[in-house]
């Protein structure tokens, strides 16, 4: 099973090739057929310069520009739209997510499982960094999904997560824009009946660049996301089941 992973980037110029290079290294060293998919998201450093070293420097390696204007969700959009793996799995480019468990949803993957969904809150998981105001609002926001949605993962919001080709199919068409495509995709996969495993994962809080996240301008943005999908599940329930 050919493995894709997605990695938008923005003004990632610090980290970003330590970020791809560990990720090959282990993807390499676990015989795992894959390939790096890097959605320049209209980057304004060094960031664009250094995909494309890394482009011309490995074979599996793809560089695709994000269409303007720069939006987390534009630029997974563009790699859902272009990846070729019967997997894909979406990572950031901050360094935030652990090589390890990319390669965790993998084997799950490998299992059958449609999707792979991680939970930093859950036994065995493991958090550093993580602001406090973002930390409540987060556990806030993720409490809400669970009751309206019925359903126990207790992390829907975080990106890091990994699908089927299949899966991505279903569930288009994709409209979120910024970073509430985070909800919109693993809710659209629960609520058609795809089989899905929760893992623990590492999550590291960034120590170098500037976080993309902005609380206040995102949070009616979540929520047109998680009504959205909501609304599709009781209005077009025939329609959208797998």
């Amino acid at each position: 099973m050919k493995l894709s992973v997605i990695i938008p980037v923005h003004n990632e110029e610090v980290c970003i090739k330590r970020v791809c290079l560990e990720l090959l290294d282990l993807l390499v060293q676990k015989n795992i057929p894959h390939e790096l998919l890097l959605i320049n998201d209209n980057s304004t450093d060094e960031s664009s310069a250094i995909l494309s070293e890394i482009g011309k420097q490995y074979g599996a390696v793809r560089v695709i520009d994000s269409p303007q204007p720069k939006g987390f969700g534009r630029a997974i959009r563009t790699g859902l739209e272009n990846f070729s793996g019967d997997a894909v799995v979406i990572c950031m480019g901050d360094g935030s997510d652990s090589p390890q468990d990319v390669v965790a949803y993998y084997e799950k993957l490998s299992l059958g499982y449609d999707c792979v969904f991680g939970s930093r809150f859950v036994k065995g998981s493991r958090v550093i960094g993580y602001p406090f105001i973002k930390l409540f609002l987060n556990r806030a926001g993720n409490a809400f999904i669970q009751i309206l949605f019925l359903i126990k993962y207790n992390d829907v919001s975080n990106a890091f997560k990994g699908y089927r080709k299949e899966v991505i199919a279903a569930c288009k068409p994709f409209v979120s824009q910024y970073f509430n495509i985070t909800v919109e995709i693993p809710l659209k996969a629960i609520v058609r009946g795809f089989r899905y495993a929760v893992v623990p994962i590492s999550w590291y809080g960034r120590d170098s660049g500037v976080s993309k996240y902005r609380i206040k301008e995102l949070s009616r943005k979540y929520f047109f996301s998680i009504l959205f999908v909501w609304l599709e599940k009781f209005l077009l329930k025939e329609e959208i089941r797998k």
